[in-house]
């Protein structure tokens, strides 16, 4: 167990270090902006274009995976999309953004880092497929329900290039793209390109840490809304649980792929859940609170989590 507290305490640590600056220091969020510009559109990027370059190709084609842990998360989204209607007396539009809550893990900012020192280099492929193809149903989603859900519907045209040009300039889409096509290629970049994508690469997770720290102390946390704790919970304990169900049925034997997929799926609600709110101006204050009450309470959750994998107390398949 002390071995798994010295894994996730550099973590959670880095993240209330970064908690307790913005509480310390009342600099506007807008100080913030370079930073998450660094972290977004080059230090992750370079994260996911190196772990992807270095995967050899026939690697990447696990459907079964993908479909498994694609559809884990579409059902985290279903169950807290009717949370949300039922709570927010049918309004789409924050049902929506509720659904991220309970759907949207943290698998750009910690799930990298936290995934690759928990099982190791191995872990890289997985991640990299769960992180690609959540982004992609996500990012889908939630412009396609935010587009019905608005006074002026959009048609079905207008809603589809929409989602696709969000979809196709996301940098990290484009840098697992690249990644994929390296990996294909065998590309190998020269020393000092190596160089450069190696320091970027270190930098990503401890700058993402701090600022997820920073970004929910300046939104304190202030009434927990009533429907907060429970897509918390469809995050922490439904999601992860639904997901080993399906990982089972399709027949998924390699335990590192099952461990890794089932770290990912416990990570908290995402930093871009507010991101959303706010782009979208509905359920704003939930949003904030839900990133950090979910952060809060992975540290329990999550931690359990990695121990089970560190000391192999994951359980069996279902389905054998």
């Amino acid at each position: 167990m002390l071995d798994v507290i010295n894994l996730a305490l550099p973590y959670f640590g880095l993240i209330f270090v970064g908690y307790a600056c913005g509480r310390f220091k009342q600099i506007p969020d807008t100080g913030l902006a370079w930073m998450n510009y660094f972290i977004v559109y080059v230090a992750l990027p370079a994260l996911f274009f190196g772990i992807l370059a270095k995967t050899p190709f026939e690697q990447l084609a696990q459907v079964n995976f993908i479909v498994a842990t694609t559809l884990g998360t579409f059902s985290a989204f279903i169950i807290s999309f009717a949370i949300g209607l039922v709570m927010r007396h049918r309004r789409i539009g924050e049902a929506s953004i509720a659904a991220l809550a309970g759907s949207y893990g943290n698998i750009g900012y910690m799930g990298p880092g936290l995934a690759l020192a928990t099982i190791g280099t191995q872990a890289a492929v997985p991640i990299a497929l769960i992180f690609c193809f959540d982004t992609l149903l996500l990012f889908s989603l939630v412009p396609f329900m935010m587009a019905l859900a608005a006074p002026q519907r959009l048609s079905a045209g207008a809603i589809v290039r929409q989602v696709a040009r969000q979809i196709a300039s996301n940098p990290l889409v484009i840098a697992t793209a690249v990644g994929v096509a390296a990996a294909a290629v065998h590309f190998e970049p020269p020393v000092a390109l190596e160089r450069l994508l190696q320091f970027l690469q270190n930098a990503a997770a401890p700058c993402a840490l701090f600022i997820l720290g920073v970004t929910v102390a300046l939104r304190p946390l202030r009434r927990v809304p009533w429907e907060v704790p429970i897509l918390a919970f469809v995050k922490l304990v439904v999601h992860p649980v639904i997901l080993f169900c399906l990982l089972s049925a399709i027949g998924i034997s390699d335990q590192m792929w099952i461990n890794t997929a089932l770290l990912m799926a416990a990570l908290p609600p995402a930093l871009n859940v507010f991101v959303f709110a706010r782009h979208y101006d509905t359920w704003v204050e939930q949003a904030s609170t839900s990133v950090l009450f979910g952060t809060l309470l992975s540290v329990a959750t999550l931690t359990t989590v990695m121990w089970m994998v560190k000391t192999g107390h994951v359980p069996q398949l279902l389905f054998r």
